[in-house]
């Protein structure tokens, strides 16, 4: 009976350590991963010329787009017997635009090109957008070791200030009058 309570006693020791470390472990992960901020990472449009340099089938078509909604009391004008023709072209209008919440304009017409990325290193860490003509979007912002970071996104302009002590960086990014600037200050 001693024996086999002293293996229980070494079976729970072993949890209660192993339950530990990996608690540890996780509050140490999610610790860092807070200090960082990442939007996810965005898909870039292939073209068609893309696609013939790397030796795809030239059989293959685009699918058709979907036709936009319509207001109330609109009728469509074709039949509808016919099937409407597919574009033998992807067409330009078919780029994905930005997304909503990040830092684009949502009323803008026309979809915008993903942009330039851009990183700027400073004291207080890295940040990394991606500039439009007309728009600036956050890649990514990781603060250098001992500084803390914090974001601020609007729809014309993002500023990320790390802080350590009394020093300060401050990264901001605006276009809401002209093309993106960033302006990179020291505190």
């Amino acid at each position: 009976m001693a024996a086999m309570r002293s293996g229980l006693l070494h079976v729970l020791a072993w949890l209660l350590a192993t339950g530990a470390a990996v608690t540890l472990t996780w509050w140490a992960v999610h610790t860092v991963m807070t200090g960082t901020a990442y939007d996810p990472p965005r898909a870039l449009p292939i073209t068609a010329a893309d696609t013939q340099g790397r030796g795809a089938p030239a059989s293959i078509t685009p699918t058709a787009l979907p036709e936009p909604s319509r207001k109330a009391g609109e009728q469509r004008q074709d039949d509808g017997d016919e099937p409407s023709p597919t574009p033998s072209e992807p067409s330009k209008s078919a780029k994905p635009g930005p997304r909503p919440g990040t830092g684009a304009p949502t009323g803008s017409g026309s979809p915008a090109d993903p942009g330039e990325v851009r990183s700027y290193d400073t004291e207080g860490g890295r940040v990394v957008f991606s500039l439009g003509e007309e728009y600036a979007t956050l890649v990514s912002a990781t603060p250098g070791s001992g500084w803390s970071m914090q974001v601020w996104k609007t729809e014309t302009w993002i500023r990320v200030d790390f802080a350590a002590g009394a020093d300060r960086v401050s990264v901001f990014c605006t276009w809401h009058d002209s093309a993106p600037r960033v302006d990179v200050q020291n505190f």
